[in-house]
């Protein structure tokens, strides 16, 4: 027969326990469980990781097919593309470098030029001019790009180049 004892909390008799072990976790158990949460944690960041690189991409190109939007919209007005040297800027701004469009009717786009997702400007060249790509089409007249996360012409993945006519 056990033996009770008296719980002056829950005021009643409940058996006696024979002594019991302390409550808690082993250190082995503590660092198992550690290990399981770093190993989960790493996983995570390597997944925010590439959905913020693929969020700057995306930004990037819709950014470049406002820019090709707007770049249009100026020459109906102005009956030409701004020149390299008046570069994007003339989209916000009525441009002071030759040749001055007398029928600028901007701004062409809602706010300032902005850099790129990485903090680098984005490139524009008007066709025929020096720096225009090679594996651009002849047949466009201007060329609009970022040259991805490195800063650099080419590279690969997160450093590859953002272009406007791909």
């Amino acid at each position: 027969m056990k033996k009770l004892r008296w719980n002056s909390k829950r005021r009643f008799y409940e058996p006696e326990e024979k002594e019991s072990r302390q409550g808690g976790f082993t250190f082995v158990e503590t660092l198992a469980v550690l290990a399981i949460g770093a190993v989960l944690a790493a996983g995570a960041s390597i997944s925010v990781f590439k959905a913020v690189e693929s969020a700057k991409e995306f930004s990037a190109k819709e950014t470049l097919a406002q820019y090709q939007a707007a770049l249009h919209a100026y020459y109906i007005d102005c009956r030409s593309y701004p020149s390299t040297e008046q570069g994007l800027s003339a989209l916000w701004e009525k441009p002071v470098l030759v040749p001055v469009p007398e029928s600028w009717k901007g701004p062409y786009v809602d706010k300032d030029i902005a850099n790129d997702p990485w903090g680098n400007s984005y490139v524009y060249v008007q066709k025929g001019s020096a720096g225009f790509p090679n594996d651009c089409p002849q047949n466009i007249p201007f060329a609009i790009f970022s040259y991805g996360a490195d800063g650099k012409t080419g590279g690969e993945g997160m450093n590859a180049d953002i272009v406007s006519w791909r």
